[in-house]
């Protein structure tokens, strides 16, 4: 019933806000408006599911650009992201959400960075043009999963992340979505009211570390965005 309620909730939301955080997108290069808009979006959806988020270890954000690594187990990760991660950010997501109405084209105006995983070449220039982003002081979110994790078990992570950190020189924050699973176990069409956890761990920095140190990154992150979810 709760889902009944809520979808057409969402999409007249998103409707709502996503036209004007398009036209926002194209009038400001910066997407700082745009993301503006997106996050009173990703509030209003998360309070139209009856969804509170508790956020915890604000006080470990980084003062400068980072990447921003968190687990993906359902369609509330974005909103929560969005929502209520102290920072702005954009996201890195599969270049196939292009072809999802309104949203596609705001990822697009928003200046958010997408990877053609199919195509090798297409692929390394994504990653160029994202540690260019990373360089030029903009923080990245990414799902180092590759996708949503069936079950609340931390899939193993994707070592691009980490290459994308190690190379642009920013550290890397790990980030416990926590309780996701039970509210929104998959998409919007089955929705639990209930509260979930940000938790923001330290930073850990990739001074020093080589782009050959990628995959013992991604495996320390992981262990500390699974523990963060109670997982040993």
């Amino acid at each position: 019933m709760r889902a009944v309620l809520s979808v057409p909730l969402i999409v007249v939301i998103t409707v709502g806000f996503g036209i004007p955080s398009i036209v926002a997108g194209f009038l400001d290069p910066t997407g700082g408006l745009a993301f503006r808009m997106a996050r009173q979006w990703a509030r209003l959806v998360l309070r139209a599911c009856s969804i509170q988020v508790l956020v915890h270890g604000a006080d470990n954000m980084p003062t400068g650009p980072a990447v921003y690594a968190a687990n993906h187990g359902s369609a509330a990760d974005i909103p929560i992201l969005f929502g209520y991660l102290p920072a702005e950010f954009r996201v890195v997501h599969k270049r196939s959400l292009y072809l999802l109405p309104v949203v596609g084209l705001y990822l697009y105006a928003g200046g958010h960075i997408s990877i053609e995983r199919a195509n090798p070449f297409r692929a390394r220039k994504s990653l160029a043009r994202a540690i260019e982003r990373i360089r030029g002081g903009t923080s990245l979110v990414v799902f180092p999963e590759g996708t949503r994790s069936p079950d609340e078990r931390v899939r193993p992570f994707k070592r691009g992340t980490f290459v994308l950190a190690a190379k642009s020189g920013v550290p890397v924050v790990p980030l416990s979505l926590v309780g996701v699973k039970r509210v929104v176990p998959g998409g919007f069409l089955r929705i639990q009211a209930g509260t979930v956890e940000l938790r923001i761990h330290p930073a850990l920095p990739t001074a020093g570390r080589a782009a050959g140190d990628a995959a013992a990154l991604a495996d320390e992150v992981r262990r500390i965005v699974s523990e963060g979810c109670g997982q040993g």
